[in-house]
């Protein structure tokens, strides 16, 4: 099966995961997540790619990103941040040996109120990890953002999101429900996306599977939930 992120048009939207070489610890301080954000940042300007949401764990990344035309493809975006972070943490922590764990896993996600549960997905990783109760509570996420309008350089807000509401406070009050749902059902998705190379509606896996020849697209199970229809 051909990497999805080879053949993909430029402007396509992927969530990414990233992970330390062995599930080894890829922050170990504050400074470390910093860092990682301040690279994010760089490489934004750079390739200009809009960044939708994220969660830095302690051994690993995820990331929900936009290629677009005018910037880098997908593998010029993740080869220059990772490389970029490993020689920062190397050189810190004087680290020796294989950094990242093989290549970023990259899975193509459609533009609709897919994109929202993917996004809820991402944030609510702590709280599957057991480090917080609330994600709120996780500091290195982008859930803040979009839950509170907690201000947050890296994060553009999607026109999904954005169309929860026109008015912010409610519309930050209904993806506060939207998560708080996903929390209540049983696993919170848990392992969702490791079985998936598209996340999407059955039109969309269909379109993917032509277009792109792929034959493991694997089904979604379900819908999103109801909430999520109400901002389309």
């Amino acid at each position: 099966m051909p990497r999805l992120a080879r053949i993909a048009p430029d402007e396509h939207i992927y969530h990414i995961l990233t992970r330390g070489n062995n599930r080894q610890d890829v922050f170990k301080e504050e400074k470390d997540y910093k860092r990682y954000i301040e690279i994010i940042q760089r490489y934004k300007e750079k390739f200009k790619f809009k960044l939708y949401h994220y969660i830095l764990m302690r051994n690993h990344v995820h990331l929900v990103l936009e290629t677009t035309g005018k910037g880098g493809r997908l593998s010029d975006i993740m080869k220059g941040i990772n490389l970029s972070y490993a020689q920062y943490y190397k050189n810190r922590h004087r680290h020796i040996g294989h950094f990242w764990q093989d290549r970023y896993k990259s899975i193509l996600i459609s533009k609709d109120n897919y994109l929202l549960a993917c996004g809820s997905y991402v944030e609510l990783n702590p709280v599957r990890a057991k480090i917080v109760e609330d994600p709120k509570d996780y500091k290195w996420s982008s859930y803040n953002a979009y839950a509170y309008g907690k201000k947050d350089s890296i994060v553009d807000e999607h026109p999904i999101y954005k169309g929860l509401s026109k008015v912010d406070g409610e519309r930050r009050s209904k993806y506060r429900e939207l998560v708080k749902g996903m929390i209540k059902e049983k696993g919170s998705m848990k392992g969702e996306m490791d079985r998936r190379v598209a996340y999407g509606s059955d039109v969309f896996l269909k379109k993917v599977a032509k277009e792109y020849k792929v034959d493991a697209v694997i089904k979604p199970r379900g819908r999103p939930r109801k909430e999520e229809n109400e901002g389309k």
